[in-house]
């Protein structure tokens, strides 16, 4: 790994952010230009896959009156003189062809990869233009390529440390339910509430085949499924075995520690057994994924 990657944002996340929502610190930067569109190439790094039609139909009839007001920041594209990479205003950018325009305001800023990367990804989340896959992921590549923390973006993005933990979630549900998520076909609330459920697929056809509310799909993924090939015949209870002293005490403490109920079950005459953990809300959980995840 790079020394760049190491020490994740180059110039800050603040400063970045700062670059997008109001270039105005006094470092020498180059002025506000025009230069053709076919010169100004999209990002392919870019986080945001989809972009509404019919919005975009309406900035380019916005930009056909009024033209483009916020200029687009963009760098030198890399390995071709003259032409240029969005870094932030892709937007603006589609709906300019659909306009039919034939040069673009522009704010040249001298940027790394990273920059890059981490600005694409910073002004969707900070516009609120993305879906709630598309900001999940956003947050993941962060995480992953930056090594910034929950708590960071949080900070730095305004957002809830459980807002950040609870859409990063979303991305160990299946393709499918994801998709449902992307089209809008299942809300953020729905597509959590699947996290939980081994049939998250099926489930998923089913709350939108009904219209069912977020409350109801919350009772739907408690509510057991009955398989048929289930043993109609109840099963004995399981013989309690008597901890000795030692697991008890462990078990307290671990239960002190995490402020969740923590139970060990040692297999008699083996080097194995299992930890069971129990949390009670939402929250508790986000903290136990957390503690889980910390790096060492």
């Amino acid at each position: 790994m790079n020394d760049k990657l190491k020490r994740g944002l180059g110039r800050g996340l603040s400063a970045l952010m700062s670059d997008v929502a109001a270039p105005q610190d006094t470092a020498p930067r180059r002025p506000d230009m025009h230069v053709p569109l076919d010169k100004v190439f999209a990002n392919p790094d870019q986080p945001r896959r989809s972009f509404d039609a019919d919005a975009l139909e309406d900035l380019a009839r916005s930009i056909r009156e009024k033209g483009i007001i916020q200029p687009l920041i963009v760098r030198p594209r890399p390995g071709h003189d003259g032409e240029y990479q969005i870094v932030a205003g892709e937007r603006r950018w589609r709906a300019a062809q659909m306009a039919q325009l034939h040069d673009l305001p522009v704010l040249v800023r001298d940027l790394d990869d990273t920059e890059v990367l981490e600005l694409a990804i910073i002004e969707n989340i900070q516009r609120a233009d993305l879906n709630p896959i598309e900001e999940a992921a956003g947050y993941r590549q962060l995480m992953d390529r930056f090594g910034h923390t929950q708590e960071k973006l949080a900070e730095a993005l305004g957002k809830s440390r459980s807002h950040i933990a609870n859409l990063l979630r979303l991305l160990t549900l299946p393709d499918e339910v994801m998709d449902h998520v992307r089209s809008g076909r299942l809300s953020a609330g729905h597509a959590r509430a699947l996290v939980t459920s081994d049939d998250s697929a099926v489930l998923a056809q089913r709350i939108i085949k009904d219209g069912l509310s977020v409350r109801d799909t919350e009772k739907l993924v408690k509510k057991p499924v009955k398989n048929i090939f289930d043993d109609p015949q109840p099963k004995p209870p399981r013989r309690a075995v008597e901890k000795d002293a030692d697991t008890r005490a462990l078990e307290a403490d671990l239960t002190a520690s995490l402020n969740m109920y923590v139970e060990i079950n040692h297999t008699a005459g083996a080097e194995s057994g299992q930890v069971t953990i129990r949390y009670s809300s939402l929250d508790e959980l986000d903290e136990l994924c957390r503690v889980l995840s910390v790096r060492r």
